[in-house]
């Protein structure tokens, strides 16, 4: 907790001093969260806070610590300062989002109470001319890189035309999947008459970096509803129906299946869809931009539902607390 008080009192120029909480603060508190925080008490700008620190960082969860925080607020009535020794950025990036004080000592100072918000020693991306996200294509390839680095099929051993052929794309579409990471500086090529691709970093760091740099969206293009279905195309399943193979979270009583866009344009055409609708159906279609079975293809469980990374991508803006805890189970469990 000292390096929190020097950090904030060399940043700001401020004179706070440590003081650990009294008895009497800590009494108002529930057993469990004064085994689980270290907690302190100062003044910063003649404003009384609390600075909270976790005994133990290795199973750090952000909607455990929101709830956590939120209750120490409300027994203490002062305003409340999570010190972290360290933080992963998409952890980092959460805090900041859900509007979260934390402190990292040397690294950042961000009190949106106070309207302070000071960053430093975090790498930053390179600005040079790229695109917002990563182009469908390009997310495959890099998704399917990550989740599948582990088995005899190795992208880095194969040329374009074999990853073209493998992965169901056009060696044109890879071409240009590959100068869309090229210019995110995530991968780089070799080869002359046959070409490879090298990516730059290891897998979990791949997902950090394009998750910090906000390349990766959600493979769902758009969402139908329909009473039932007809025809001869496979679908896995996706949302809600299929967080349940990964998380701890129950199955829900929508029935979500996803399918590639090309696939689904086949069945509305040939009246596969029935009742189709944007409200309200017994099954909920994702039309995803690339294609699912392929992506989650020898996996454990491809013949029934998506990967866990597109699962991830799908839901990361949904605000339902049970969703945000089963997605963070997802990243937890993900074998990198």
């Amino acid at each position: 907790m000292k390096k929190a008080i020097n950090y904030i009192n060399e940043t700001l120029g401020t004179n706070a001093l440590e003081n650990q909480n009294s008895n009497y603060f800590l009494g108002n508190l529930p057993l469990y969260l004064s085994q689980t925080y270290k907690v302190f008490d100062t003044i910063l700008f003649d404003k009384n806070i609390v600075l909270v620190e976790q005994a133990s960082e290795d199973n750090f969860s952000i909607l455990q610590t929101e709830k956590h925080l939120q209750l120490i607020r409300s027994a203490i009535g002062k305003t409340v300062v999570l010190v972290l020794e360290n933080l992963q950025s998409y952890d980092r990036k959460r805090l900041i989002e859900k509007g979260i004080n934390f402190i990292v000592p040397g690294k950042q100072l961000f009190l949106p109470d106070l309207f302070i918000n000071l960053s430093e020693n975090y790498t930053r991306a390179k600005t040079k001319q790229k695109n917002k996200n990563l182009m469908p294509s390009s997310q495959f390839l890099l998704l399917y890189h990550i989740i599948h680095g582990n088995t005899n099929w190795n992208m880095e051993e194969h040329s374009f035309k074999e990853i073209a052929k493998k992965l169901e794309y056009t060696p044109m579409a890879v071409s240009y999947a590959v100068e869309d990471l090229m210019q995110n500086e995530l991968i780089e090529v070799s080869g002359e008459k046959e070409k490879y691709i090298k990516f730059k970093f290891e897998r979990k760091e791949l997902w950090r970096r394009a998750e910090e740099q906000n390349l990766l969206t959600s493979p769902v293009l758009k969402t139908v509803y329909v009473d039932d279905l007809t025809g001869n195309v496979s679908m896995l399943r996706t949302n809600a129906s299929a967080l349940p193979e990964y998380t701890s979270l129950n199955p829900s009583k929508q029935h979500y299946y996803a399918i590639e866009k090309s696939a689904f344009y086949f069945l509305q055409k040939n009246n596969g869809l029935i009742n189709a609708n944007t409200r309200e159906g017994k099954y909920a279609i994702e039309v995803w931009k690339y294609n699912p079975r392929t992506l989650a293809a020898e996996m454990p469980n491809h013949q029934s539902v998506v990967d866990p990374l597109s699962l991830y991508l799908s839901l990361k803006d949904n605000h339902d607390e049970r969703v945000e805890m089963a997605l963070e189970q997802i990243i937890e469990k993900m074998i990198w």
